[in-house]
């Protein structure tokens, strides 16, 4: 990795080193706050709460926490569908509100509509402060944003925790990625803040007119959010090799409006929980019991926030391992993820009986450093399921790695999932899409209609 090693601390010490028992005192204070305000001020909190029989003097302990029913995104967005834009669990006036996000809304789905308070927007901030300064982010240096600006959530936090920081920020909305390519060498960025689909395909475009990042770019460190990649093995060594600089993992949801886990500087596999702010559980997607450390289930998070929109054991549909804080050398009390987010519930597909991830599927695809871009597609061979894999090897790849390219990745997807067979399809140059903010990869043709397609208008960026 280029220049000199990076200093390592923390944004609030007080909160990061804080003991467990501590810490746990803490959550339980503002967690019998956030309980309290939500059942005072919230008509669909107060609802939720009364029917599960919870009232705020029953919040004695954390284990308490279990009396307090989930809330699910489904149940969220009926009660803006019923009561529209915003449903009946805000806790203050609307005129309150000066931020408005709201999720993709990808394949036709409604979206959910958030707004923030000045109190709110600056947590935001504050939670994005805590993660890339424990990354190794100073004041003094220069961070690129290579991202539209719009209502979706993106980096908007992260643009405001850099400001916040003292650090210089260069926003790059609406330009092609040769030009973003462009001002961030002539601006000597030293940070860059993206999706990782993105940060490789601006090292794609690079490659393509003759710039070697790694070697002429001052970017040592890169900021990554929005969808996974920097928690997969292959993706983040494809990344760094690319960039010659750290690639961290900071994933964050438009449910709670920012990050609520961070990679520290330390890069031991795993993403510190800020646990000051957030209380995450891990449960059993099926029973809604909790799990033990170490192993895989349901994240749920209450989060301390957000006061317009309380959120209070949110279904996530995250797959995670909660692991201890002392996994992490770095001193932090804060109990980690391991592998970051390891995948979602309902990403999961079941072809012929085996369990198929699609970010499996990635970590062994990003193996192969001639392939540039890749769908996974899903389909019916008469009444049985089949996946298969659509590869775009970089336009320098000789013909003669291209032509054993899609037996040799064919074994390796069937190495790993028991056998089930892939198609590999190899595609020439410029044949598959592009994408700036969450990448949408998988085509599932088995659904209503016949084709749920990856090209969603607001996401998809194309620059060929």
């Amino acid at each position: 990795m280029k220049g000199a090693k990076r200093a390592v601390g923390f944004w609030n010490p007080k909160m990061e080193l804080m003991s467990r028992a501590d810490l746990q005192q803490l959550q339980l204070h503002k967690l019998k706050a956030t309980v309290a305000w939500a059942n005072e001020r919230s008509a669909f909190w107060r609802t939720k709460l009364e029917a599960a029989g919870v009232r705020p003097e029953h919040i004695r302990s954390l284990d308490d926490l279990r009396r307090l029913p989930f809330l699910t995104k489904e149940e969220w967005i009926k009660s803006q569908q019923e009561n529209p834009p915003f449903g009946n669990s805000l806790a203050t006036g609307q005129e309150l509100a000066m931020r408005y996000h709201q999720t993709s809304g990808t394949s036709g789905r409604t979206p959910l509509r958030v707004l923030d308070g000045r109190k709110d927007w600056e947590w935001v901030a504050e939670m994005w402060a805590y993660g890339i300064h424990g990354f190794g982010v100073r004041s003094g240096d220069v961070a690129y944003l290579p991202f539209s600006y719009g209502i979706f959530i993106g980096f908007w936090g992260a643009h405001y925790a850099l400001e916040k920081m003292g650090v210089l920020v260069i926003t790059g909305g609406g330009q092609t990625t040769e030009a973003r390519l462009s001002t961030l060498m002539e601006l000597g960025a030293t940070v860059i803040v993206a999706t990782p689909t993105y940060a490789l395909r601006l090292a794609q475009v690079a490659e393509e007119t003759g710039i070697d990042l790694a070697r002429d770019s001052k970017v040592e460190l890169l900021i990554h959010a929005g969808e996974p990649g920097a928690n997969i093995p292959s993706t983040k060594q494809a990344i760094q090799e690319a960039w010659g600089a750290k690639a961290g993992d900071f994933p964050g949801m438009t449910e709670c409006g920012t990050i609520f886990a961070f990679e520290c500087s330390e890069q031991s596999g795993a993403i510190h929980i800020i646990e000051d702010h957030f209380i995450e559980e891990v449960i059993n997607p099926k029973t809604g019991e909790p799990v033990n450390y170490g192993e895989r289930g349901e994240r749920v998070m209450t989060s301390f926030g957000r006061g317009l929109m309380p959120v209070l054991r949110y279904r996530t549909g995250d797959l995670v391992e909660k692991i201890e804080a002392s996994s992490c050398p770095c001193g932090r009390t804060f109990d980690l993820y391991r592998g970051g987010i390891i995948g979602r519930i309902d990403d999961m597909k079941i072809i012929r009986g085996v369990n198929v991830y699609p970010s499996a599927v990635e970590n062994i695809v990003r193996g192969f450093h001639e392939v540039n871009e890749f769908q996974i597609v899903i389909g019916k061979d008469g009444p049985l399921d089949e996946i298969s894999v659509r590869v775009e090897p970089s336009p320098e790849t000789n013909q003669s790695t291209v032509a054993g390219l899609g037996t040799r990745l064919a074994a390796e997807l069937a190495s790993a999932h028991e056998g089930l067979r892939f198609g590999v399809e190899v595609v020439e140059p410029g044949t598959l899409p592009t994408f700036e903010l969450k990448a949408r990869r998988l085509v599932d043709t088995r659904g209503v209609g016949g084709v749920n397609s990856p090209f969603d208008k607001d996401l998809a960026y194309n620059s060929r």
